[in-house]
């Protein structure tokens, strides 16, 4: 099949919507499908765009069997409310005339990632206009995180908002989402069930893998950062923006300041991570890193005793952390902050800790507890791990999706295009 992926986010971000875009791309073409992609050039999660690409001009390039087209945007140093929609906005109206381009092409489907659901439409025009299989993949709910995080604002705007959301995600064949919950989302906005699926994220298990304990390259990163050998070590490894809810990390981290057997490990980049560090960044039991290359992702989730994953209470039946995946994986101990009946909830606590959301004294409570019971602190991880393997898996993850993609468009009924009809008129 000829498939045209469609989103702002694609590698090499190395976190995030673009990551898991850019496997799937090259899935689908190591299936032997011919896969195209129009997408931004990378500026995730630093809110920068990277050395070597443009925010300015159009460019393109080819990656493990994918050809991708990148359109220049505007990238705010500091992403909030007005400034965000602009960013988002110049690239659907910079990759509008790319993704016109692909019309001739002639897609068999065309798979629009929101965020950012700005891209939405012109997808959905594609899709129609080249009679393919119009396919909406929604990694998160922005438009209610927008305003549950009073990114934006005002009741009027929200309903219209919402109204333009319900009449989009409907006009697509197929909406996929990540999460059981978010399913139920999807339903709740009008969805017929028939066009809904469970599209969940990955993990490349054979690549995330747990390393011995005695490991070298587990002692050598240890080193470079100067932590006790004996020493238990928090990470929190990711995007540093609002909707993480990290300052209740960097607060259980000053609060624990004296303890020199435990070490957090902020690593990183995002919107916040400023104030994270000069709430605890000069503390003793604090380090602050980059986010790691793909090549050193491995060692730096193997580096956890314990993995801690923060959000925000006002968004958390609304996203599912990406990064969840990669800390099951890897075969440590998970403590997640979700609200009781939440997806999150729901994954990590028959294999980890759970506290509420935004909760200082069960956050460091459920730390101590762990860092005092290594035998524990085994146990959840292993049970994680299995968990990864037998539901995470890339291979049937994306093995399902593309069974699912190529029955969907083989069902589809053929209907005369635009293209068809004006082709007849001439």
């Amino acid at each position: 099949m000829k498939i045209l992926v469609y989103g702002i986010n694609y590698a090499p971000e190395l976190t995030g919507i673009g990551r898991y875009t850019a496997d799937m791309a090259a899935s689908l073409a190591a299936a032997g499908h011919d896969v195209r992609v129009v997408c931004a050039p990378p500026y995730y999660p630093a809110w920068q765009v990277a050395p070597g690409f443009s925010s300015t001009r159009y460019a393109k390039e080819r990656s493990e069997g994918v050809h991708i087209w990148r359109a220049p945007l505007w990238v705010p140093a500091r992403p909030k409310g007005a400034r965000r929609l602009v960013h988002l906005a110049s690239f659907a109206l910079s990759s509008f005339p790319v993704l016109l381009r692909h019309l001739a092409w002639r897609p068999n489907a065309v798979l629009s990632i929101a965020p950012s659901l700005l891209n939405a439409p012109a997808g959905w025009l594609v899709a129609r206009l080249s009679g393919a299989h119009a396919w909406l993949h929604v990694q998160d709910y922005e438009v209610d995180a927008a305003f549950k995080l009073g990114m934006l604002k005002g009741t009027w705007r929200k309903r219209m908002a919402l109204a333009i959301e319900r009449k989009l995600l409907r006009r697509f064949d197929t909406v996929s989402t990540i999460s059981a919950k978010m399913v139920e989302h999807a339903l709740k906005k009008g969805v017929p069930q028939d066009k809904v699926v469970h599209f969940a994220n990955w993990v490349d298990t054979s690549a995330i893998h747990p390393l011995d304990l005695r490991g070298q390259s587990r002692s050598q990163l240890r080193a470079e950062l100067e932590i006790p050998a004996e020493a238990t070590v928090v990470l929190y490894s990711g995007n540093m923006g609002a909707k993480q809810g990290l300052e209740v990390l960097a607060t259980a981290a000053a609060a624990l300041a004296e303890r020199r057997d435990l070490v957090f490990v902020f690593c990183g980049e995002g919107p916040v991570k400023i104030a994270l560090n000069a709430m605890c960044g000069e503390l003793p039991n604090c380090r602050f890193i980059p986010l790691q290359p793909m090549d050193k992702l491995n060692e730096l989730l193997n580096l956890a005793d314990i993995h801690v994953l923060p959000q925000r209470a006002d968004a958390a039946d609304l996203v599912m952390p990406s990064k969840l995946t990669g800390m099951l994986a890897s075969g440590r101990a998970v403590i997640a902050m979700a609200h009781e009946g939440t997806e999150l909830f729901n994954t990590v606590a028959p294999r980890g800790v759970v506290v509420p959301p935004e909760s200082l004294e069960p956050l460091i409570a459920a730390i101590d507890a762990l860092a005092a019971d290594p035998a524990r602190r085994e146990r959840l991880g292993r049970a994680g791990r299995e968990y990864a393997l037998a539901a995470l898996s890339r291979e049937s993850v994306l093995g399902e999706f593309e069974s699912t993609l190529r029955a969907r468009c083989a069902d589809a009924e053929p209907a005369a295009t635009a293209l068809d009809l004006q082709q007849r008129d001439l």
